[in-house]
């Protein structure tokens, strides 16, 4: 039969798929990162290295020692959540490679919109919102966070407070005006 007609396993389907569901980074662009975002990845990087994937190894090793693999659902569950794991290692290790790690605490005090900016801003019909400008890998938007190259942020970045800017939009440019602009306070212990 012509290999074209034959089905994959599950596995071998996804195997290339390391961007963890997150858009990719702009051509020539860089991966910026807050320190605290990358110590969280790192985090993540270890705790699967050094923790979870010598567990799955060793239970992986335990079930073939059991017979039939292919009926084996501790074996076959192992190595399909040992594939998960090697795929996320090889995500986390590609994305802190490239990370650019960018302090917002250097523009405390500043008035101008920078990567890692808090922002209040109000649309043209009087809807006032906050959110924090942060990486691509560590923007969470149910927390308020939006990625730098979101287009709310490459709108806000490099604008003061009281600016009015043209928001692009689906429906057709919108007019925000920054209220208000953030940083964290720089860090005493370093």
């Amino acid at each position: 039969m012509n290999k074209a007609f034959t089905r994959e396993s599950d596995g071998e389907a996804d195997e290339g798929d390391d961007t963890g569901g997150l858009p990719p980074l702009p051509p020539g662009g860089k991966n910026y990162i807050t320190p605290q975002g990358y110590a969280r990845l790192r985090g993540e990087l270890l705790q699967l290295i050094d923790d979870e994937r010598p567990k799955v190894v060793e239970a992986v090793h335990w079930a073939a020692k059991n017979g039939d693999r292919s009926e084996n659902g501790d074996y076959l569950y192992g190595k399909k959540r040992l594939r998960e794991i090697d795929r996320r290692i090889r995500f986390l290790t590609k994305r802190l490679e490239i990370a650019e790690v960018t302090d917002p605490s250097l523009h405390h005090g500043g008035e101008q919109v920078f990567f890692g900016a808090t922002v209040r801003y109000v649309d043209d019909e009087g809807a006032e919102r906050t959110v924090t400008i942060k990486g691509i890998d560590e923007a969470e938007s149910g927390q308020g966070e939006i990625s730098w190259i979101s287009p709310v942020a490459r709108t806000l970045l490099r604008a003061r407070v009281g600016d009015v800017l043209q928001l692009p939009t689906p429906a057709g440019a919108r007019e925000i005006e920054v209220l208000q602009v953030r940083y964290p306070a720089p860090d005493r212990a370093a």
